[in-house]
C-alpha cells in the first residue's frame, strides 16, 4: 500500500530556505523498522509519522525519527507537522488561529496555527517541559578542541558560560563572543567521541549575539546546532534546542513579569537560513511557559512505496 507523504520548509517564508522536513500524515500500519528506513531514504534531519490520538482530546499522535533514532520531541518537525495537517485539510482551520494538540513521547504538545484568508502562514508550540539542567560539561578548552576554537572565542564569565539543558531533548549550549566565530566552527568528531558522546547531553548547539550586555531579557542571536550522535552532522534549526536556550536565558532575566522574546538565525553557514520565534512568559519570577514557533511553506506530495507487509 502506497503512502502519501508531504514536504515542508519550517522556520522560513520562502522555498529552499529552513528545515526540510517529510511528514507521512498516515503511517499506520508501518512497524519501527519501516520508519527508521523511510526516514533514511528521506535523509532529512527528522521525518515525522502522524497516527490517530491515543486520548480522543487530541488531535494527534506522532513520532519524530531522525536517520540515526527516534526522539521523544523535536521543536521543527512539530510546528512543521502542525502547519503541513493544517494546509492539506487533514486537521481543520478554526478561523484565523487553531489551537490543536499533538501526543509526543514527552508528553502531548499544544501548537496555534495562525491563518490568512483560509491559508496557515504560521505555527507554535509550547514546549511540555520547563528547562532541566543536571551535570556540568566538559571544560572549555575540551570543547574547543571538538569545535576547532581557541578558548578566548568562549564567552566563560559570571553570567554566562557553556551550560547542558534539557526541555525533553538535552543540549549543550556554546556561547562565542562573537556572530563571525560560528563561520570558524570545524566539529572534530574524533574529539566529539571522545569528550561528549557520553555525556548527557551531546548535541551542540553553538551560538552568538551582537549585543551580550542586555541577552537575558531578549534580543537577536544567531546559531548553529551539530548532532553527530543522532545522525545529523549540521541542522539548519532545531526548535526543542531554541526552546531550552530560551528557558536557560530567562532564568536569568531580572524581569519578574511578563513576555520575553527572542529571534534566532541559525542555518546561514549551510545555505539553509531558519528563523525562529522564542517567547517566554514570566510570573513572579518563575518560568511559566515556553514558546517556540514560525513560517513554513509547503514544498512538495506523493506516494510513498513500502517494500513487504507494513
Amino acid at each position: 500500500m502506497p503512502y502519501a507523504f508531504h514536504t515542508v520548509d519550517v522556520f522560513t517564508d520562502h522555498l529552499h530556505g529552513g528545515n526540510p522536513l517529510a511528514v507521512l500524515p498516515d503511517a499506520r500500519g508501518l512497524t519501527d523498522a519501516q520508519m527508521q528506513a523511510i526516514t533514511r531514504e528521506f535523509n532529512y534531519s527528522e521525518t515525522v509519522f502522524v497516527f490517530p490520538p491515543r486520548d480522543p482530546g487530541h488531535t494527534r499522535s506522532v513520532r519524530i525519527f531522525t536517520p540515526g533514532s527516534e526522539l521523544p520531541f523535536a521543536g521543527h518537525p512539530t510546528v512543521g507537522c502542525a502547519f503541513v495537517l493544517a494546509s492539506t485539510g487533514d486537521i481543520p482551520l478554526d478561523g484565523d488561529e487553531t489551537r490543536i494538540v499533538l501526543e509526543e513521547g514527552v508528553g502531548p504538545i499544544p501548537v496555534l496555527i495562525r491563518s490568512s484568508g483560509g491559508k496557515p502562514n504560521f505555527s507554535q508550540l509550547t514546549s511540555a517541559k520547563l528547562p532541566e539542567i543536571n551535570d556540568p560539561p566538559p571544560p572549555p578548552e575540551t570543547l574547543c578542541e571538538v569545535l576547532s576554537l581557541e578558548p578566548s572565542h568562549i564567552v566563560a564569565d559570571d553570567m554566562i558560560e557553556p551550560e547542558a539543558v534539557s526541555c525533553g531533548v538535552p543540549y549543550l549550549f556554546i556561547p562565542l563572543k562573537k556572530p563571525e566565530m560560528l563561520s570558524w566552527v570545524k566539529v572534530d568528531t574524533a574529539k566529539w567521541e571522545q569528550a561528549l558522546r557520553d555525556y548527557w547531553a551531546p548535541e551542540m548547539f553553538v551560538y552568538s549575539a551582537d549585543d551580550w550586555s542586555n541577552i537575558f531579557e531578549g534580543g537577536h542571536i544567531r546559531a548553529r546546532m551539530f548532532a553527530p550522535g543522532l545522525g545529523i552532522g549540521e541542522d539548519p534549526a532545531t526548535g526543542s534546542a531554541c526552546a531550552a536556550l530560551a528557558g536557560f536565558l530567562a532564568l536569568r532575566a531580572e524581569t519578574r513579569d511578563g513576555t520575553l522574546r527572542w529571534t534566532v538565525d541559525q542555518g546561514v553557514e549551510m545555505g539553509r537560513p531558519s528563523r525562529l520565534e522564542l517567547e517566554v512568559d514570566v510570573k513572579r519570577g518563575q518560568l511559566a511557559a515556553i514558546r517556540v514557533g514560525g513560517s513554513s511553506v509547503l514544498v512538495s506530495s506523493g506516494s510513498l512505496h513500502v517494500k513487504g507487509e507494513a
